[in-house]
């Protein structure tokens, strides 16, 4: 073999290690620097997934918070509900009451020169005064109204009264008792209101 064909040969040896040594470049294990940005991308999506369940968590915790607390201001409102079930009980028995025993109340308080009638009335008045006593003692109270000023809380005007002999704005007269049952209005006290102003007795 001359010199020109191992030149040659030589020369196609190198080019064949040249390509498969470019060929095992293409396939090496990606560096380090490569492999970082992936690295950084996989915490990335990692803490998305971590801070996500963190968020639901909470959601979740919050609602459950809020639910038993809804649970618990229903149970109080139930509890609340059935004690005032049991203390106003007889308010609308007794408020069926009123009437009748308003109309004994006057019948017994009728004045009469008849001594039979009298007895009677007497009689009848003691059971008066026994069943008013026994509705006080389950929390019926009458409302103080006469000569007191007026308060749409309590009383209810009938009429209103120009009498300047007498202070502006109060009840002169009461026309039918008004009762509270424990800490509740049972029925207002029906009333005459004095009203008048310094208009009102320049023109009289």
């Amino acid at each position: 073999m001359d010199d020109k064909e191992k030149t040659t040969s030589t020369d196609q040896t190198s080019d064949v290690i040249k390509a498969e040594a470019e060929e095992k470049d293409t396939t090496k294990t990606p560096s380090k620097e490569d492999a970082e940005p992936k690295k950084k991308d996989k915490r990335n999506k990692t803490k998305e997934k971590i801070d996500a369940l963190e968020a639901e968590v909470k959601s979740l915790e919050e609602k459950f918070l809020r639910n038993a607390a809804e649970l618990e201001n229903f149970k109080k409102r139930m509890t609340q509900d059935r004690i005032n079930d049991r203390k106003y009980a007889s308010k609308m028995l007794i408020g069926e009451l009123l009437d009748p025993l308003d109309q004994l109340d006057r019948i017994v308080s009728m004045k009469t020169d008849n001594d039979l009638l009298k007895n009677f009335l007497i009689g009848f008045k003691m059971i008066n005064d026994k069943l008013y006593e026994v509705l006080k003692n389950d929390g019926l109270k009458e409302i103080d109204a006469l000569g007191k000023p007026f308060d749409p809380k309590w009383h209810h005007a009938i009429e209103t009264v120009n009498d300047q002999t007498k202070d502006n704005g109060i009840n002169l007269d009461v026309v039918q008792k008004g009762y509270t049952y424990k800490d509740q209005l049972l029925r207002p006290v029906m009333v005459k209101v004095n009203e008048w102003s310094e208009d009102n007795g320049k023109e009289q």
